[in-house]
């Protein structure tokens, strides 16, 4: 390990081992494909500010449809910009390793678009819309689609998703957060 283990001290590795769901190997390794991205803004600075399109530059986003709110849920100034601790909190997050209620958190707040602690009938329209690709659907599918959703869903007839609504309607999808995953 020598050269890549000097990258940060013991104490460091032992904060990001508990922050995480990784190890200290683990650690490096996301730390190295955060290198990867910017080697020369990542040697000058180990906590480099990388831009969001750099970031997109990783190829499980890049073919993400959600691949910009990714981006903004986790970066700590909210521009889709990401320092290391941002990045290694995302791919934590992503790993096999993070509980089924992280995972639900964090995709909650991707799908919750307009950032008001709901998931309403925009934001619903938003993730079908990027889920089908060039196979948009009609108003009028899209609309049964949506008010399908909400009345199986939504409990207390507020005609939005709280993170409880969520949880609950993901609880008996266990395909949904098998699919939120990065590899290392």
């Amino acid at each position: 390990m020598g050269g890549s283990h000097s990258v940060f001290s013991e104490a460091e590795l032992d904060d990001y081992q508990e922050l995480t769901f990784f190890s200290k190997k683990e650690i490096l390794h996301v730390h190295k494909r955060f290198h990867l991205l910017d080697p020369d803004a990542v040697r000058a600075d180990k906590n480099a500010r990388l831009s969001m399109s750099t970031i997109l530059e990783l190829p499980e986003l890049k073919v993400n449809p959600f691949k910009d709110r990714i981006c903004k849920v986790f970066s700590s100034t909210g521009d889709g910009s990401l320092l290391f601790e941002d990045f290694l909190d995302m791919m934590s997050v992503f790993s096999d390793a993070a509980p089924k209620s992280v995972k639900a958190e964090y995709a909650f707040q991707i799908y919750d678009f307009d950032d008001d602690d709901f998931i309403s009938s925009a934001d619903l329209r938003e993730v079908v819309n990027r889920l089908s690709g060039e196979q948009q659907l009609s108003d009028t599918d899209m609309q049964q689609l949506i008010d399908n959703v909400l009345e199986e869903s939504d409990l207390d007839d507020d005609d939005a998703l709280s993170f409880a609504e969520f949880e609950h309607v993901i609880s008996k999808s266990p395909d949904f957060l098998n699919s939120f995953r990065i590899r290392l």
